[in-house]
């Protein structure tokens, strides 16, 4: 068993700057009925996590106040199909930057055979997010064309390899040359730096595109649907450049057109285990046999979260972010 207390990161003061994290003594969690503890290793770090951080994204009700929306490690308690040693991944509501989180027992895979723990980590919010937005919202399919936008960001890295492991063609956009061919070295077939290209010129010269996972939104939002083809789908997961557009309804109807966009973190958790299913069903192949690998950018100390968390609002970074425990 567990000592009673372990070190877990916290918002000094509730929210604030990345400085406002800070490593503190604080209940190790109990494992409620249908729940596993995991000893973590490694845990992801995401954009939602800097939005908690700064008081915009409050966890549901029922999840860790801490912040942290995925992890890997091992069990040591079990639940369901797990047993005390098992090596997991799992999807949290919070909780993740700690030396121990507990989860339901459905929202946990195996780590695939190839992968470390700092890996592993990288994938469940990421995954999770590209096939339930790209798979199920956008209905990709082989032969279609996918647009990805932040294509160096820890999703897009994802989603630029899953659209090309179920045969789709890919444009990624990024912001600089070196992103640009870091795009095209996962496996886009075309890149478009945005920061001086037109990806919608670019989109519609080459035939156009069928579905769009857009993380901008704003000033993003007319050009992608000028991008899009007859009965394309626009998918939206966050909002950086705005998260107010002006409705063009005629053109909509024209191209019928569907708009749509989701969060992960507030679905119930018969939905997350649905979409466990489903991903470990789809998704965990691929990356057992090596067609969709994680992209880490940088592991940093869970001391040093606040350096990870500074690291990933200044954008350079390509792939995930991951605190080693």
């Amino acid at each position: 068993m567990p000592d009673v207390e372990m070190t877990a990161i916290e918002v000094e003061g509730g929210k604030g700057p990345a400085s406002a994290l800070k490593a503190a003594r604080i209940a190790t969690p109990l494992p409620g009925a249908g729940q596993i503890l995991i000893a973590v290793h490694a845990a992801g770090v995401n954009r939602p996590d800097i939005l908690q951080r700064l008081g915009f994204y409050p966890p549901p009700p029922g999840s860790p106040p801490t912040l942290g929306l995925e992890v890997a490690g091992t069990v040591v308690e079990g639940a369901g199909r797990w047993r005390e040693g098992d090596r997991v991944c799992a999807l949290l509501g919070g909780g993740g930057y700690a030396q121990f989180a507990v989860c339901d027992a459905r929202h946990a895979l195996p780590v695939p055979d190839r992968l470390d723990f700092t890996q592993a980590a990288s994938l469940p919010e990421t995954v999770f997010t590209v096939y339930a937005n790209v798979f199920e919202h956008g209905g990709l399919k082989a032969g279609e064309t996918l647009m990805v936008h932040g294509a160096t960001s820890g999703i897009g890295v994802a989603a630029i390899q899953m659209g090309k492991a179920v045969g789709a063609r890919v444009i990624a956009t990024a912001r600089g040359k070196d992103k640009v061919v870091e795009a095209l070295a996962l496996g886009a077939d075309i890149a478009v730096d945005a920061s001086n290209e037109d990806f919608e010129a670019v989109a519609r010269a080459s035939g156009g595109v069928d579905v769009i996972l857009d993380m901008v939104a704003g000033s993003y939002f007319p050009r992608n649907l000028e991008a899009l083809n007859t009965g394309g789908r626009l998918v939206h997961i966050a909002s950086l450049g705005g998260g107010t557009v002006e409705l063009p309804i005629m053109k909509i109807m024209q191209k019928r057109l569907v708009i749509t966009g989701s969060t992960l973190r507030p679905r119930d958790a018969d939905e997350k285990a649905r979409l466990a299913g489903e991903i470990e069903r789809v998704v965990w192949p691929w990356i057992a046999s090596g067609v969709v690998k994680p992209i880490i950018d940088r592991v940093f100390p869970l001391a040093e979260a606040a350096a990870a968390h500074a690291w990933l609002e200044g954008g350079a970074h390509v792939g995930k972010v991951v605190l080693a425990v």
